[in-house]
C-alpha cells in the first residue's frame, strides 16, 4: 500500500453481492462511480445471484461506459457465496463490500484507504444513515435505527465519534486480513458479517467506526418485509452462537427470553388461571417501553409516525425472538460444528 500520501494510490476492489435489485441498482452502483478516487485504481466487481429482473440488463448498460465494472454469477444466491465469489476475482489491495440497497458517500473509498493507511486498522466503516421511501419507510427506518429497536448497534445509534468496534457496515478489508480469515461461512444466509468479523478479531484484527464515513441504506417498506428480515436475523443468530458462543451479548437474548415467555405465559392459561397476572405485567411492561420509546423519537422527528412505531417496535422485537427460538429448535443437533469460513482463498486474477 501507498502509506506516505505520495506515488500510485492504492488499488481498491468494491465488491456487491446483489440479487433483483433492479429499482436500486443503478442508483448504488452510481455512488461507487463518483467516488473521488482515481479512476485506474477502482474496480466494482457485482456478483448476481442469478437476478430474474432487469437487474443484469441494468448493470450490463452501465458496463458499456464503465469498463472497470465487472459482473459475475453467483450461483448459490446468498450474500456469503457472492461475496466470496467477488473476493477471488478482486485485484485490490483494499476491498469494500457494498450492497446493491444502499449508497455511499462521494469520499468514501478515499477516507476508507486513508484509515486503513494511516490508523494501522485491518477493517474499516463508519455510520449507516437509514432511510424510507414512504411514511412506512420512515417509521421502519427510525425503529431500525433506535436503541429501542436493536440496542446499542454502535454503526447505527452512536455518537460521531471514531472508535474500534465490533463490527461495521459495508466494511473495507485489507486484502492481507482477508486472506488471513478465509472465505465467508457459506452456511450462513444472514448474520455472516457478525460471525466473519468475530473471526477477525480473534485474530486480533483492529475494526475501526470512523466518524467521516458515511453510508445510507434503504429499508423495507412493509411490516412484513420487515417481520421476514428480523426473523431471519434471529434464526441465523442460533448459528453464529452455535459456532462462537463468545460473539453473543446479553441484548440479543432480550427479545428470545420476552417471546418465549410470552408464549409460554398464553399456553399455560388454560390449565393455570393464576399465570394471567404475569403475562399482563411482562405484556403491559413491554407496550409501555414500547409506547414511551415511540413517543420520544416522534418528539424529535415527525409526530406522524407516532401511530406506527409501536407496531414496528413490535414486529422487530418479535420476529427477532421468535426466529431465535425457531432456531433453536432446528438447529438442536448442530451445537459444536465448526465454522466454515477456515480454508484459504483461492484468487482468479
Amino acid at each position: 500500500m501507498n502509506h506516505n500520501g505520495s506515488g500510485p494510490k492504492t488499488s481498491v476492489s468494491v465488491i456487491m453481492p446483489v440479487r433483483n435489485e433492479a429499482s436500486f441498482i443503478r442508483l448504488s452502483v452510481g455512488s461507487v462511480l463518483a467516488q473521488d478516487y482515481p479512476g485506474d485504481e477502482l474496480e466494482v466487481i457485482i456478483a448476481d445471484g442469478m437476478s430474474t429482473d432487469e437487474t443484469r440488463t441494468i448493470v450490463a448498460s452501465m458496463q458499456a461506459e464503465h469498463p472497470n465494472i465487472r459482473l459475475i454469477d453467483n450461483p448459490g444466491r446468498k450474500v456469503s457465496t457472492g461475496l466470496n465469489a467477488a473476493i477471488t476475482h478482486a485485484t485490490g489491495e483494499v476491498i469494500i463490500r457494498v450492497d446493491g440497497h444502499c449508497t455511499i458517500a462521494p469520499d468514501y473509498v478515499r477516507r476508507c484507504v486513508e484509515h486503513i493507511e494511516r490508523d494501522g486498522v485491518d477493517c474499516v466503516g463508519g455510520k449507516i444513515h437509514t432511510i424510507g421511501r414512504t411514511t412506512l419507510g420512515e417509521v421502519i427506518a427510525e425503529a431500525t435505527s433506535s436503541r429501542f429497536g436493536v440496542g446499542n448497534s454502535a454503526f447505527r445509534t452512536s455518537n460521531d465519534s471514531t472508535k474500534l468496534s465490533d463490527t461495521v457496515p459495508f466494511p473495507a478489508y485489507t486484502r492481507a486480513i482477508i486472506e488471513k480469515a478465509g472465505p465467508y461461512d457459506e452456511e450462513l444466509v444472514r448474520n455472516q458479517d457478525d460471525e466473519y468479523n468475530y473471526r477477525l478479531r480473534k485474530l486480533g484484527a483492529r475494526i475501526l467506526l470512523a466518524s467521516d464515513i458515511f453510508s445510507t441504506y434503504y429499508c423495507r417498506s412493509s411490516l412484513r418485509s420487515l417481520w421476514r428480515q428480523y426473523f431471519e436475523y434471529g434464526y441465523w443468530k442460533v448459528r453464529v452462537m452455535q459456532k462462537h458462543p463468545r460473539q453473543m451479548r446479553w441484548r440479543q437474548f432480550v427479545p428470545p427470553v420476552f417471546v418465549g415467555t410470552v408464549i409460554l405465559f398464553i399456553l399455560l392459561l388454560p390449565v393455570w388461571l393464576p399465570v394471567e397476572l404475569p403475562l399482563l405485567v411482562v405484556a403491559g411492561t413491554y407496550l409501555a417501553a414500547n409506547i414511551i420509546a415511540s413517543f420520544v423519537i416522534a418528539m424529535r422527528s415527525k409526530w406522524k409516525l407516532f401511530p406506527f412505531l409501536p407496531a414496528a417496535f413490535c414486529a422487530i422485537h418479535s420476529a427477532f425472538g421468535y426466529g431465535f427460538l425457531v432456531g433453536m429448535v432446528k438447529f438442536r443437533n448442530r451445537w459444536g460444528t465448526p465454522a466454515d469460513g477456515n480454508l484459504p482463498i483461492e484468487h482468479t486474477r
